[in-house]
């Protein structure tokens, strides 16, 4: 599974920007899909992830700013960002686990960057 993630840049405090992670190859395996962040000298984070069911689960941080969505029909994951703060700002990375045979897999994009002026 390839991921490819992009959408990042810089925005006010305040402002919105969406995160897109196109998915391609191994599809049918895949059972979750994930936004993680890392802030610079802070361990990386789950921010929101997005199961085969639509159930969606968000940190409690970004709950009710940030909104993950699957667009199934071209392979591309979400991440619409209102209302942004500057403790949002880090590299965004796109996230996915599936299982393929008896083995669990998780696949990473490269990151991409928000940062959040004040």
């Amino acid at each position: 599974v390839q991921l490819q993630a992009s959408g990042g840049g810089l925005v006010q405090a305040g402002g919105r920007l969406t995160l897109y992670c196109a998915y391609s190859g191994a599809i049918s395996t895949l059972e979750q899909l994930n936004w993680y962040r890392q802030a610079p000298d802070k361990q990386r984070e789950l921010v929101a992830s997005i199961d085969n069911d639509q159930n969606r689960k968000y940190l409690d941080s970004v709950k009710g700013r940030f909104t993950i969505s699957d667009d199934n029909a071209n392979h591309i994951l979400l991440l619409r960002m209102d209302n942004l703060k500057p403790e949002d700002t880090g590299l965004y990375y796109c996230n996915a686990e599936g299982v393929m045979g008896h083995s669990r897999h998780n696949y990473w994009g490269q990151g991409t960057l928000v940062t959040v002026s004040s």
